[in-house]
């Protein structure tokens, strides 16, 4: 049983078989995938998977708690399973991977600006948006 398999059971979810491979596909997914990539991956196992389905299995986890939805700027909705820890993002911009980090000066920051605007910091989410510099451009070779 996957991760998110025990928290929909913990949650009192229903489990299909096409939630199951649903719920399969996201805890083994390393990126942070959208419906229509979750369809295609869901579909090499089950065939008779809809595009529906898959859409309205997102929606129940996220309701849920169990994912978390993201809009990195390129039309597409993301996911991928809520954490323990938390996580912040960059996303290139050129090739739309995301890398996952945490940095403690940030974190640390975050905290002191609410705190100095008055207020207690209950969550955040930070996306970072770049290209990867390149010391050399292919050009110039």
């Amino acid at each position: 049983m996957t991760r998110i398999e025990k928290l929909c059971a913990e949650k009192g979810l229903r489990m299909t078989d096409q939630r199951r491979v649903i719920a399969r596909v996201l805890s083994e997914a390393t990126d942070h995938p959208d419906a229509e990539e979750l369809y295609r991956r869901a579909s090499t196992i089950d065939p008779h998977i809809s595009i529906a389905t898959v859409y309205r299995t997102v929606r129940l986890f996220e309701d849920a708690g169990i994912l978390e939805r993201h809009d990195f700027r390129d039309g597409r909705s993301r996911y991928e399973e809520v954490h323990d820890s938390h996580h912040d993002h960059l996303i290139d911009v050129q090739s739309g991977k995301v890398i996952e980090f945490r940095n403690e000066e940030i974190e640390i920051l975050q905290r002191r600006v609410a705190e100095e605007l008055g207020f207690e910091l209950v969550d955040h989410r930070l996306e970072l948006y770049g290209v990867p510099r390149n010391t050399r451009k292919n050009s110039d070779r």
